[in-house]
Parts: structure tokens; C-alpha cells; sequence
């Protein structure tokens, strides 16, 4: 018998050259409020399904690739919309996957420093 496994995301940590802009632009990503100062910042999950996420400041340069990226879910018929709020609050839009697959449709964005990361949207299922 195999037991349930207890894991949950606690936070996503991110270096960045300027932490605290980059946690404001999380904040108003996620909904969620900055705590901490200094030089490092938490943001904590807004909400039962929500994730934390950590700023801290760079300690090595910027690799060339991102080796890991977060997928962001949207209600369905939302994800225009929202990829359009996330532009406005400083992220750059990269491209759209929209029919490569039928189960999800989603754009893909990079924060102020470049952090890739997707915004998705999965139809309803029909049962």
C-alpha cells in the first residue's frame, strides 16, 4: 500500500538584481502583500491554492537558459485578459501556444528580469 505524500509547495525562491521591484511585480501578480525588508522580501500564498514565493539578491550572474519555469492557471476564457494585466504590471509577452494541444491554451511572459513563465487556461470538461 502506497501512502499519501504530505509535499506541498511552500515557496518559489528567486534571485534577482533588484528584489524588491521584482516582489512588487509578484505582488500584483498574485494578489499577495510583501513581507520582510532589507534586502530580501516574502511574499506569502494568497489563498488555499496559492504559493509563496522569496526574493533575495543575485549572487552569481544570470544564466544563459532557465533550466525551470511555474505555469500559471486561469479560468477558462480569462487568459487574454489576464496576460494583458501581467503586461500591464511590467512583464513582457513571448509567445502563445493556443492549438498545439486541445486540453490547454496558454502564453508564455518573462518578469522585469526575464524569469520565464506561462499563463494557462484548460477548457471545461464536458461529462
Amino acid at each position: 500500500m502506497t501512502q499519501q505524500s504530505k509535499v506541498t509547495l511552500g515557496a518559489i525562491n528567486l534571485e534577482a538584481e533588484n528584489p524588491q521591484a521584482l516582489a512588487n511585480f509578484w505582488a500584483g501578480v498574485t494578489g499577495s502583500e510583501i513581507s520582510g525588508g532589507g534586502d530580501s522580501f516574502y511574499l506569502p500564498p494568497n489563498g488555499a491554492g496559492g504559493f509563496g514565493m522569496f526574493f533575495q539578491p543575485t549572487t552569481r550572474p544570470r544564466p544563459e537558459s532557465q533550466v525551470a519555469h511555474w505555469d500559471l492557471t486561469v479560468p477558462w476564457g480569462s487568459r487574454a485578459e489576464e496576460v494583458q494585466r501581467v503586461i500591464a504590471l511590467g512583464a513582457t509577452h513571448k509567445w502563445d501556444v493556443l492549438e498545439e494541444v486541445a486540453h490547454v491554451q496558454w502564453s508564455t511572459l518573462a518578469d522585469p528580469e526575464g524569469n520565464l513563465f506561462c499563463i494557462a487556461e484548460h477548457p471545461p470538461v464536458n461529462r
